[in-house]
């Protein structure tokens, strides 16, 4: 079965199973806030089962045992949807730092603010910072973990890395400790397309950074660490995308180009 086909069966599966589990979460409006965390992390598998039985993704996620007990700040690379969704079901109880426009979708949006997640909204710039930090601390106190992408959106495969220092802010404010995460999701579901391409989405859970450095020190730390695991997950992926003969993203290949015209 072509790629086409199954990432076209692969998106209808993916939007009936998303429309059906916003029906069933209805009840949770009246329930514990536990609850639309337990339908979100169960839509999260059943997406990450659909992928691998309609397009052949698999997962290898490596050092689970690396993830602290309790509240802590997971920083991650931000290559695709794929770790909007996947992400979450790793973790007890966590939270999503996100556009604040997303909080107005009929029942997502809802289910957001229903699980506590926290909004920011970026037409503020700067100005919105103080009450998105108020928001983490009180939710990192909770014992929560809270996820971020550090580079505030998604980045092409083998783009130039562009980190913002609101993790390293936020990491600097809650005394938690960092965990980052690498990962290779957008050779599989690049960004801006349709297609999702077989082969399987390498993440690796970092050690942790303790709490207690300085920001800048911890900014630097989390950056190397996400870039250097990244790009060698990225370099296995690819070698795996090759073994198997498939056409690679246009954005990806169009990325490995300037990256050698910026090299030469």
């Amino acid at each position: 079965m072509s790629i086409v086909i199954r990432s076209t069966l692969f998106n209808i599966a993916f939007y009936l199973v998303l429309a059906i589990y916003l029906i069933v979460a209805i009840p949770t409006f009246v329930m514990p806030r536990a609850a639309i965390i337990a339908i979100a992390k169960s839509w999260g598998r059943a997406s990450l089962w659909l992928l691998r039985v309609i397009c052949n993704i698999r997962v290898d996620i490596r050092g689970l045992d690396k993830i602290p007990a309790g509240a802590l700040l997971v920083t991650s690379k931000h290559q695709s949807a794929w770790e909007t969704f996947a992400l979450f079901t790793l973790f007890d109880d966590p939270a999503f730092i996100l556009k604040r426009e997303l909080q107005w979708l009929p029942l997502f949006g809802w289910y957001t603010i229903k699980g506590r997640m926290i909004p920011i909204n970026r037409s503020r710039g700067a100005k919105a910072m103080p009450e998105m930090a108020a928001r983490a601390r009180a939710e990192l106190a909770a014992g929560r973990q809270l996820l971020i992408f550090p580079e505030g959106t998604r980045r092409p495969v083998g783009a130039e890395p562009r980190y913002k220092f609101g993790a390293a802010n936020l990491y600097a404010d809650a005394g938690v400790p960092c965990l980052p995460v690498a990962l290779n999701s957008g050779l599989f579901w690049p960004r801006r397309t349709f297609l999702r391409y077989p082969g399987t989405v390498r993440v690796e859970i970092l050690d942790p950074i303790p709490p207690g450095l300085s920001r800048e020190d911890m900014f630097e730390r989390m950056r190397g660490a996400i870039e250097e695991v990244s790009n060698r997950l990225i370099a296995e992926g690819r070698g795996e995308l090759a073994d198997a003969h498939v056409e690679r993203a246009p954005e990806d290949q169009s990325n490995d180009d300037a990256a050698r015209g910026e090299v030469l």
